[in-house]
């Protein structure tokens, strides 16, 4: 791959990569652009669009893994989406990678205010989006944190150290960045092999709605219903030696056979003096 010649052999993407970035839609881009994000973008389409370099995705990609395996406590590398879409992302990165993360609203101060019970001390951060997580960009200006961010065409770069250019505003998008920078971040330090393929599926780093969870459970039951309601069906050479009729009516008369020759009725016991 000429593009990545910049890279070693060991760290080039393979086919498959390139093919999961591109079906993600990794390198589509916004209708606006900022300047600073004019090296990143690789051309744009007829409806306006911005097309994002996915080879420059992959470098920064590698640069940003290196950058976090450089850091010894993987716990004092945090990452942070306020962007729903990124949420279920975060929490998986830093659950295999170790590090810590903060899905959902920034609570200012978590840098600064040395008071508050959420204050934090990273030395790494790993933001989403530089204009949604703008909050936590700025404070980390203030105590010389690096930022790593994923910029689309349209994002801010004022203090982000490193930028990787990709569309951070798609469910699948951000899904599968975080995924390729957690088993990036894992070969690097040797826990994962680069001959074999990650057993972690990327599927458990996208976005699930809780509407479109609750549709999928409703069908699976209405589904189990279904099969329950259809009476079950027996063999033929079965359902023909089954009478179950003969033996209830034998049972019977011979219940009343024994009650006439014993005489043991209500009314005999009744006429016997017998009280219960």
């Amino acid at each position: 791959m000429a593009a990545f010649a910049s890279l070693p052999a060991i760290l080039q993407p393979k086919e498959e990569d390139i093919q999961m970035m591109l079906s993600a839609g990794v390198h589509t881009g916004t209708r606006n652009s900022d300047s600073s994000m004019q090296e990143y973008i690789w051309r744009r389409r007829n409806d306006g669009v911005h097309i994002l370099n996915i080879g420059k995705t992959w470098e920064k990609l590698v640069l940003a893994a290196r950058v976090i395996v450089a850091i010894e406590n993987p716990e004092d590398v945090i990452a942070i989406s306020a962007r729903p879409y990124g949420m279920r992302a975060v929490l998986k990165f830093s659950h295999y990678t170790g590090a810590q993360s903060i899905a959902g609203r920034f609570t200012p101060g978590t840098f600064t205010n040395q008071i508050t019970k959420q204050f934090r001390e990273p030395r790494l951060l790993i933001v989403t989006d530089p204009r949604t997580d703008a909050q936590a960009v700025k404070e980390a200006s203030y105590v010389n944190l690096p930022v790593i961010a994923f910029c689309d065409s349209d994002s801010p770069l004022q203090f982000v150290d490193v930028a990787i250019p990709a569309n951070n505003k798609g469910k699948y998008s951000i899904g599968l960045l975080y995924w390729l920078l957690a088993r990036e971040v894992l070969r690097l330090r040797g826990s994962v092999s680069r001959a074999s393929d990650w057993d972690v599926p990327v599927d458990l780093f996208f976005h699930r709605d809780v509407e479109e969870l609750k549709k999928t459970e409703d069908e699976q039951a209405q589904k189990v219903d279904d099969v329950a309601a259809v009476a079950p069906v027996y063999d033929d050479a079965i359902a023909e030696g089954i009478d179950a009729e003969v033996p209830i009516e034998a049972g019977e008369a011979a219940f009343e056979g024994g009650d006439a020759a014993y005489g043991t009725s209500w009314e005999g016991d009744q006429q016997a003096g017998t009280e219960w």
